[in-house]
């Protein structure tokens, strides 16, 4: 046998059968398994496992590794499925990213998402550029997009909502548009870096008895049943402020504190602390108490602008006695000086 370098150049290579295109297979293809890739008509996909991407006709760019991976995908492209029965469903869906067996497993028009971990968005099916890393995470979303969940059934509960946020917390069913960051009784303390010690301006931050961060709004389209605060805010006279410092435990440096004890507040008026998960009084509201001062002394000054009409009234009514008493004296003396 010759190499080509030495073959004669009046030898002829010898010609295969001709096909025709329909029938001709597709070039630039890897297929390792039984049945894998075994419909297909596309370019520059691999497969390796029993029937991966078995469907597959028009898609191209495809990575299926394992066991029915991207199983029934007829035309869509650009997806990698590592794992048993990844991406099992899709068909049209593209530019799809599973990892993990039955990632994203019921996928079938969805795009751009990307499930890292067992059984993760093994439940979507049309939702698009969704991102769960973890085992189950997001497992139960079904048609939701733009959702992440990041941690062990990270949003495992998100079933049709979008544009969430959930890391190491299940999520709510149906919810959309929230950001839900660890689990209640769990992580008990947040320690979140660029916060201390940078000036910004804008509404105070508060949270809510669920645990919910906010801002609280003063616009009447937010409140109902408003009317005067009128004597409410009289049971401020019998607070009795103190001074104290926070135990070591809370403040290492013991510096001074000017403030209330939420308990002797609680006595006084129930409304004006907030109370923890078994109903103890934690804090005092103490936007409330301002709200209730500023309602004294605008009294307060009501009543002294009333005091000074009263006696701008006063004196001027002393000032015209005075004029009638001297026009008498006036009159007094003419009539003295006539006799």
């Amino acid at each position: 046998m010759r190499s080509l370098a030495t073959r004669p150049a009046t030898e002829t290579w010898p010609t295969a059968p001709a096909r025709s295109i329909a029938t001709r297979p597709a070039a630039t293809n890897t297929a390792t398994g039984v049945n894998a890739l075994y419909f297909n008509k596309a370019n520059y996909n691999t497969a390796t496992g029993y029937q991966a991407l078995e469907s597959n006709t028009t898609g191209s760019n495809n990575t299926a590794h394992g066991l029915n991976a991207l199983n029934a995908n007829t035309s869509g492209s650009y997806n990698t499925a590592n794992g048993a029965s990844a991406l099992f469903s899709n068909t049209i869906g593209t530019d799809n990213t599973a990892e993990g067996e039955l990632a994203l497993y019921q996928n079938t028009t969805g795009s751009a998402d990307t499930a890292l971990g067992q059984a993760a968005l093994t439940n979507n099916t049309s939702g698009f550029q969704n991102t769960a890393l973890g085992t189950l995470a997001a497992s139960n979303l079904s048609t939701g997009s733009n959702n992440i969940a990041v941690g062990f059934e990270a949003g495992m509960n998100l079933t049709t909502g979008s544009n969430n946020i959930d890391i190491g917390d299940l999520g709510v069913a149906g919810e959309s548009g929230i950001i839900r960051i660890g689990t209640a009784a769990t992580q008990t303390a947040s320690f979140i870096a660029g916060i201390n010690g940078v000036p910004v301006s804008g509404a105070q931050v508060t949270v809510s008895s669920t645990g919910q961060l906010g801002t609280r709004p003063s616009s009447a389209r937010f409140k109902e049943k408003i009317k005067p605060m009128e004597k409410a805010s009289e049971a401020i006279f019998a607070l009795e402020p103190v001074t104290f410092e926070y135990k070591h435990q809370l403040d290492s440096e013991g510096a001074p504190q000017f403030g209330l004890v939420a308990e002797e507040v609680a006595e006084v008026d129930p409304d004006l602390v907030t109370r923890d998960e078994q109903g103890k009084p934690y804090t005092v509201r103490y936007d409330a108490v301002n709200a209730m001062l500023l309602n004294e002394f605008l009294k307060k000054h009501r009543k002294g602008e009333e005091q000074a009409c009263g006696l701008e009234k006063l004196e001027s009514r002393i000032t015209q006695l005075k004029s009638l008493l001297s026009q008498r004296d006036a009159e007094i003396q003419a009539v003295t000086d006539n006799q």
